[in-house]
């Protein structure tokens, strides 16, 4: 079944905080505020990279439907839906997935397209959660991805087993892959996205196989961790209705206030 996006912008308004409901600031940028090292600014609807590269932002179009934004969203589109404030208290209403709509062009450049083995050259390794872990991940190093997760690791190791727990072994960084219900390069693909431990995760698919409607949520990931990883810019697969909680990816354009 296909969605209208008018609805979800309903949806959004509610479950959003109202200070970020009622913002005023461009998304645009917020977008050049969160990525300073590749962007230099915008100029009218088009963001301007430092290289002289322009890439047009399109529009936030209402009239699209759900499916579709997840395959072919403008960067306008990208912020559609508000990502809520502080750890989501309650499941996530339908379709509720602020972060899932991503712009394919926008990304590819600013990390690189894998297929091209152009992420592959600016990955660096780090050692996650060295005093309770201490194995090796690769992601890259554009935008500052790997000094924010080593902050993440940091903070992490500080807590208590019975939290930190939840976040090793590691499932995953880096892949060249897609999303698994739609194909378009997931944030693995580019090296900014990490997956914690399968036995504290829960994901939509498992759980639906892939029925859209009447997904029975689940989480068992600690809110420590999930609050660590949004203080460094990092977006949570938890807060989706399309769940995925072991998912953290580095998207701090949504996060800009």
């Amino acid at each position: 079944m296909r969605f209208v996006l008018g609805a979800m912008l309903v949806i959004a308004a509610m479950a959003a905080s109202s200070a970020r409901a009622q913002e005023s600031v461009d998304p645009l940028d917020a977008l050049v505020r969160a990525y300073p090292e590749a962007l230099a600014g915008r100029s009218g609807n088009a963001i301007l990279f430092r290289d002289g590269t322009r890439l047009d932002a399109g529009k936030a179009d209402t009239g699209v439907p759900f499916e579709q934004l997840l395959t072919q969203a403008s960067i306008r589109d990208m912020f559609l839906i508000a990502y809520p404030a502080g750890t989501p208290s309650q499941p996530p209403v339908e379709n509720f997935d602020p972060g899932r709509f991503r712009n394919k062009a926008f990304f590819d450049y600013l990390y690189g397209d894998c297929r091209r083995d152009e992420v592959r050259r600016n990955l660096v390794s780090l050692v996650w959660l060295p005093k309770t872990w201490g194995r090796k991940i690769e992601v890259t190093r554009i935008n500052g991805v790997d000094a924010q997760l080593r902050q993440v690791s940091a903070e992490i190791d500080a807590l208590p087993l019975e939290i930190k727990r939840a976040a090793y072994p590691v499932a995953g960084t880096y892949a060249c892959r897609g999303v698994a219900d739609n194909g378009q390069p997931s944030m693995h693909a580019y090296g900014a996205a990490i997956d914690l431990n399968l036995a504290y995760s829960d994901y939509w698919l498992w759980d639906a196989g892939k029925k859209t409607r009447q997904i029975p949520y689940r989480n068992r990931m600690p809110p420590a961790i999930v609050a660590i990883f949004r203080r460094h810019g990092f977006i949570w697969g938890g807060a989706w209705y399309h769940y995925d909680t072991m998912h953290f990816e580095y998207r701090p354009e949504l996060l800009v206030r």
